[in-house]
């Protein structure tokens, strides 16, 4: 688009370690929903220990990559994110991109602050709201300040915090496959079956408008689902291994789209196109014309498949150069009285 639309805007919560040499799929999206040639980006570093060069990389990036602008936007406590100075540029952008590092601190300076209702009436009016890393996570309402790695949900695995809530009814957890976070994520779902557990791989990015996710990227989203979740989360000791049996998983790789809402997969794999639809639509309706006149004239279709065999046979002997009759007259009714018994219609 190259301005704001009505209604929100769309949130990319970003796995992480993006190509930003290559194809930068991701990061190509981002601006593109931000607003393409027109887009006004503003970057939020606060999660990163780097210093201005973090600023740096990602002003180059969305201006090779076609923004109209780009500017960085760094409160470094609560304080800041009070101030008016650090809160106006987010009144005009068109994208805000939030950078990875320390969610515990990105979540500490901006929620719940002046910054954080900026951020969140940007999306209402129709900016792209995006994170990776750190940035991904503090877009759901509840938010994975730190945790350990494994495959196993213990208890106490790791420990959540207030986000945005850009993103409700859900926890993203990000570097996903990469640093083996199954556990953690399953261990919060069995925690709180109400919350949907969405796990995005690195160079990845969960799209989300409205109440459908898209994948993007290279890896894949991963989706728990305890609905229907047996657990013994609420008496499990320490660090002991949780129970948690009934989950749904979804394991959705690039174009798959997700209803959030409903938890249902909507569509994978890339569409094919209106040629090859158009195509796919004259041939059903063949096929449903065939089948009427075969009803019709009471000729079994095993009699109408045996003739196609015959006329194939016959054509490739006409391109040798061989003389045969023509295979191509018309079916009749009580033709198959001259069939042999094992190609005669069925009673």
């Amino acid at each position: 688009m190259s301005e704001l639309q009505g209604g929100p805007g769309a949130l990319f919560a970003i796995g992480g370690a993006e190509d930003k040499v290559k194809k930068r799929t991701v990061l190509q999206e981002f601006v593109e929903a931000a607003g393409g040639a027109k887009a006004r980006i503003v970057v939020v570093p606060t999660a990163s220990a780097l210093g201005p060069d973090v600023i740096d990389v990602y002003r180059a990036l969305f201006a090779a990559l076609g923004a109209e602008s780009v500017v960085g936007v760094r409160p470094e406590n609560r304080e800041d994110a009070d101030d008016p100075a650090f809160i106006a540029p987010l009144n005009d952008a068109t994208g805000i991109f939030m950078t990875g590092g320390n969610q515990l601190k990105l979540a500490g300076v901006v929620t719940g602050t002046a910054f954080g209702r900026a951020v969140t009436a940007a999306h209402a009016r129709g900016a792209a709201v995006g994170g990776t890393s750190a940035g991904a996570s503090i877009l759901a309402e509840h938010m994975i300040a730190f945790g350990r790695s494994g495959a196993t949900p213990r208890q106490r695995m790791s420990q959540l915090s207030g986000g945005l809530g850009l993103v409700q009814g859900a926890i993203v957890d990000q570097h996903f496959a990469q640093r083996n976070r199954y556990g953690r994520l399953l261990s919060l779902v069995a925690q709180s079956p109400g919350l949907l557990g969405i796990g995005v791989d690195e160079d990845t990015a969960a799209v989300v408008r409205g109440s459908h996710l898209e994948v993007v990227g290279r890896g894949a989203v991963t989706i728990f689902d305890g609905t229907r979740i047996t657990s013994n989360a609420h008496n499990a000791k320490r660090s002991e291994p949780i129970l948690a049996s009934g989950v749904v998983l979804h394991v959705l790789p690039a174009t798959a789209t997700f209803d959030l809402q409903n938890r249902v997969l909507l569509s994978y794999g890339p569409q094919p196109p209106a040629a090859e639809i158009a195509e796919m639509a004259a041939a059903e309706a063949d096929l449903r014309k065939l089948a009427k006149e075969i009803a019709a004239e009471g000729v079994s279709p095993r009699y109408y498949a045996e003739r196609k065999r015959r006329a194939g046979r016959r054509t490739k002997a006409a391109a040798a150069g061989e003389s045969r009759p023509e295979a191509t007259e018309p079916i009749k009714a009580g033709a198959e009285a001259d069939l042999p018994d094992r190609l005669q219609p069925e009673q």
